[in-house]
């Protein structure tokens, strides 16, 4: 029979016999002159930052405030956003549940549900070599009884592997703050604007705007400190109230919407790299440091032009075959080149 004309199961014989077994006289290894090293087309994203930072701690949050330097801290809600987070240097990384709305397409946060916390919470902690990592607790996770919490909390640090844990409220959930501590399990307040519970404070407001609400305010993070927290978010309270509030403290106050003089700043991700499309609502505490959106879009559409004018891929972007081995091949398929 002739090379050229082939049976298809003389092809398949030919193209999918197996390989020969490995013999004694088989090398264990090749030399890097012999072969180039190869990674898949999914290789890891990169090495740590060098030189490599100490791993943040709890005794690291309490040197900085100790110092008065403040306290960075940003939103992460997978391995990609995380790992240029931890490259950055910043000191504390939140899992947060904006991530429903940013990462999911949620309407808010009272959407997500526990299961997708961890999810994303273990995605985060593979990149996170130096930062603090904290997974927030979502709503319906932790508000029936502190048992109820200390189980989700221990599920967030077990199975999202994660430092700690966030959860919203005051005085009303200080009970369950100091179940969670007591446990071991280190715990970031969050007081004032309580996004979980948007519906019952009449939305999206600014709290503390009066002598009553400050006091709220006060009180709320004094008993979440007297709980057991190292730290507590200040969200969208008057930047002279939060002050206030800070210097009575003994424990740090992570501002967002609450001016300068909290002892640290924390921003979604998302919004602060403008990774967003143009239009979208932002509040008026957030500062757009990037446009990742038009990167992403010039990146991407340049990509598609070329694909469709057969630019992409360029003999640079393709794997060789030795002319030879080609020319047998096409003996084989029946093909000849013009």
């Amino acid at each position: 029979m002739s090379r050229s004309i082939i049976t298809s199961r003389s092809l398949q014989k030919s193209l999918f016999s197996p390989k020969p077994s490995w013999s004694a006289a088989t090398p264990l290894w090749t030399s890097r002159s012999q072969c180039q090293t190869r990674k898949s087309s999914h290789s890891p994203l990169g090495n740590p930052a060098a030189p490599q930072r100490k791993k943040v701690t709890i005794n690291t949050l309490r040197a900085l405030h100790q110092k008065d330097e403040p306290i960075t801290m940003i939103t992460a809600h997978d391995f990609p956003s995380a790992h240029v987070a931890d490259h950055a240097g910043i000191d504390l990384i939140l899992v947060g549940d904006s991530l429903a709305m940013v990462a999911l397409g949620m309407e808010d946060t009272s959407e997500v549900v526990l299961e997708e916390m961890i999810l994303h919470c273990r995605s985060v902690s593979r990149a996170t070599k130096a930062a603090f990592t904290i997974g927030d607790l979502p709503m319906g996770s932790y508000e029936i009884a502190p048992e109820q919490a200390l189980e989700s909390a221990i599920r967030v640090v077990k199975e999202g592997r994660v430092q700690g844990i966030k959860l919203e409220g005051g005085v009303d959930f200080a009970p369950t703050i100091e179940k969670i501590t007591r446990a071991g399990i280190p715990v970031l307040g969050h007081v004032g604007l309580t996004p979980q519970r948007q519906h019952a404070i009449g939305g999206f407001r600014v709290q503390g705007k009066t002598t009553t609400g400050a006091v709220k305010v006060l009180e709320d993070a004094l008993a979440v400190q007297a709980a057991g927290c190292f730290a507590v978010v200040l969200e969208a309270v008057p930047a002279e109230v939060a002050a206030l509030v800070t210097k009575k403290l003994k424990i740090p106050t992570i501002g967002i919407g609450a001016g300068n003089e909290c002892s640290g700043q924390v921003l979604v991700q998302v919004d602060m790299s403008g990774n967003f499309p143009p239009g979208r609502f932002l509040p008026k505490f957030v500062k757009q440091y990037g446009n990742v959106w038009a990167e992403s879009m010039k990146a991407i559409e340049a990509y598609k032009s070329e694909v469709k004018s057969r630019q992409y891929p360029a003999p640079a972007h393709t794997y060789p075959m030795p002319p030879e081995e080609l020319t047998e091949f096409e003996k084989i398929v029946g093909v000849t080149q013009a």
